[in-house]
């Protein structure tokens, strides 16, 4: 007899895989057109001598520094190309525990962006629920900076999807499929904006030297 235990098991992650593969594709067949503009924004922000700022919590902080590896290293090993000036706000531990200490977690980005960020950068705004208190203050002082804003949510969009420049919302409510949908996003951000800049040996497009 099969085992009723391992079965739950096997159908729970096919569950899993179907729901997150199909929060991809609902979002890809109406919004693709979004990450072509956000590209373009990175490109623009790049070829102007800008750079990209990312920030989020927990699995979102994770995300922010993964997009930000993928700019300043390389998204794939087959297309080799200059390094992109990426920075996750999340991950410089000594000042994160000094300004939550002293001054409440809510700053840790806002105050960051106040030193780095600079009119014409870009900055990767992460939170699923669209409602994290540090990911809006940052979204505050980025736009007050002159710093264009993309948001990266869920389905609702919370506060964040009316306060950023653009939204992308991820057809989904459950955490763990926005993310595995915001994943994504990044990659394909990253590989459209590469396909901007470079031309297919990896050296620069005249128009953004």
């Amino acid at each position: 007899m099969p085992d009723a235990t391992n079965e739950s098991l096997l159908r729970h992650i096919r569950d899993h895989f179907e729901a997150s593969a199909e929060t991809k594709r609902r979002y890809a067949a109406e919004h693709a057109d979004q990450l072509v503009t956000v590209a373009g924004w990175v490109a623009d922000c790049f070829a102007a001598g800008g750079k990209l700022l990312l920030c989020g919590n927990g699995g979102s902080a994770a995300e922010a520094q993964h997009i930000a590896a993928e700019f300043t290293s390389v998204l794939s090993q087959t297309f080799p190309r200059r390094a992109l000036p990426a920075i996750s706000l999340t991950t410089d531990s000594s000042f994160l525990t000094a300004r939550g200490n002293d001054y409440g977690f809510d700053s840790v980005f806002s105050r960051q962006l106040e030193a780095l960020g600079r009119p014409g950068d870009l900055l990767f705004a992460y939170t699923t629920s669209g409602n994290s208190k540090n990911v809006l203050a940052a979204v505050g002082t980025a736009r007050q900076l002159g710093i264009r804003t993309v948001g990266f949510t869920g389905r609702a969009g919370g506060k964040m999807k009316e306060q950023v420049d653009l939204a992308l919302c991820a057809p989904a409510d459950a955490t763990a499929y926005i993310q595995e949908c915001h994943t994504a996003m990044g990659h394909v951000i990253v590989a459209v904006a590469e396909k901007m800049m470079f031309n297919a040996d990896g050296s620069d497009k005249p128009s953004n030297k």
